[in-house]
């Protein structure tokens, strides 16, 4: 997948955890997160309300292997974007991406 996003023009940082994500120096310069559900010591949706309590606006994609209303319905009310099950299509992710950044793009000066 990152190789993919990156042939597409995607600049792609990935982290072992959440936490390596939070301490990073790219936090204040993400455009989007995508995430999955399952990590290790913190979830995705966790990282995601951790990010929005902190101020950060980033759009955000969360991704699973065990789609479950709840979990999504979680995604969404905290914030996310877009909420995918795997396996999905490239495709599917890439369409995520484009709606995430043009939201991004429209917020510019806002």
């Amino acid at each position: 997948m990152n190789n993919l996003l990156r042939s597409l023009g995607y600049v792609v940082h990935t982290f072992e955890s959440a936490e390596e994500f939070l301490a990073s120096p790219h936090l204040n310069d993400t455009s989007c997160v995508v995430a999955d559900v399952q990590m290790s010591a913190m979830s995705g949706i966790e990282l995601l309300v951790t990010m929005r309590m902190q101020g950060h606006a980033a759009p955000f994609i969360v991704i699973t292997a065990y789609p479950d209303e709840s979990v999504r319905d979680g995604a969404m009310k905290a914030g996310a974007i877009g909420f995918l099950a795997k396996p999905f299509a490239m495709l599917n992710l890439i369409a995520c991406l484009d709606a995430a950044l043009a939201s991004q793009a429209g917020n510019v000066g806002a």
